[in-house]
C-alpha cells in the first residue's frame, strides 16, 4: 500500500539533500516530499528573514502535513531529529512512523545545544561569529549548504511526551560516523536500546547515511510500512 514520506534534512541542508531517496521512493509507489526548512534555501539572508527558531521549522513540517487527509512517516536526519519529533508531539494523530537517522531524540527542555558535545558546541560558537545570525557550514559540507538560523539550535524543545503514542519509532546510529567515538549520536542511541516502542540499527557508515549508505537506508526506510 502506497504510503506517504515527508523527508527533513540536518543543518545547514535544504530538500535536496533526501532527492535521491525521495526518487527511490517514488519509484516504489509511494509518495515523498523532501522539506527544505525556513531560512535554508540558497541565498537566503538571514538578517531580512525575521526569528527563525525551532518553532518556525516544526510550523514548516505540520503545515505539510496538513496538506494531506493521510497520516506521513517522519524520516528526519541529525537536527531535524528535533523537529520531527515537535511535529509528533504535537500532530500525533497525523504521523504514521518516525525514522532518526544519526539524529537527536530530545526530551522536554532538550536543545541541540545541550544535546551535542563540546566539538560541536565550538562549531556553534565560531560558526555564528560571521554574521550572529546563523551558524555557517562545515568545510566538508555540500556546496549548496547554507548557514543555519542559530535559534534553532538554541531554542528547547517543549514536549508533553504524546510523540511516545506512535507505535513505529526507529532510530539509526552512523557507526563510521567520522564524529565516532564521540559522535553525540551515541548516547541518543544507548538511552533508546532496549525502550519499549524503539527498535535501534546500527549502520557501518558516516553520518551523511543518504549518501554513504543509500540502498540500506532505503530498506530501512520502506521497513517503517
Amino acid at each position: 500500500m502506497p504510503s506517504w514520506f515527508i523527508l527533513v534534512p540536518g543543518a545547514c541542508h535544504g530538500g535536496w539533500h533526501f532527492d535521491p531517496l525521495a526518487e527511490a521512493l517514488r519509484r516504489a509507489g509511494h509518495t515523498a516530499d523532501p522539506v527544505t526548512l525556513t531560512g535554508l534555501l540558497p541565498g537566503t539572508n538571514l538578517a531580512c528573514g525575521g526569528a527563525i527558531n525551532l518553532d518556525t521549522h516544526i510550523a514548516d513540517v505540520a503545515a505539510l502535513l496538513a496538506t494531506r487527509d493521510e497520516p506521513a512517516v517522519l524520516v528526519g536526519h541529525s537536527y531535524a531529529g528535533s523537529v520531527i519529533t515537535g511535529v509528533a508531539d504535537r500532530h500525533p494523530d497525523r504521523v504514521a512512523g518516525l525514522l532518526y537517522i544519526d539524529a537527536f531524540v530530545p526530551r522536554d527542555g532538550d536543545s541541540c545545544w545541550t544535546m551535542t558535545n563540546d566539538e560541536q558546541r565550538e562549531w556553534y560558537r565560531t560558526g555564528c561569529r560571521r554574521t550572529g545570525l546563523g551558524v555557517d557550514p562545515l568545510p566538508f559540507f555540500d556546496e549548496r549548504a547554507v548557514a543555519q538560523p542559530l535559534g534553532t539550535l538554541l531554542q528547547a524543545s517543549r514536549l508533553t511526551g504524546a510523540y511516545e503514542q506512535i507505535p513505529c519509532k526507529h532510530y539509526v546510529l552512523a557507526t563510521g560516523s567520522e564524529w565516532m567515538p564521540h559522535s553525540p549520536f551515541v548516547p541518543v542511541a544507548a538511552r533508546l536500546r532496549g525502550q519499549p516502542g524503539w527498535q535501534v540499527t546500527d549502520l557501518n557508515c558516516g553520518h551523511n547515511v543518504v549518501g554513504y549508505a543509500p540502498d540500506e537506508l532505503l530498506r530501512l526506510v520502506l521497513g517503517m510500512v
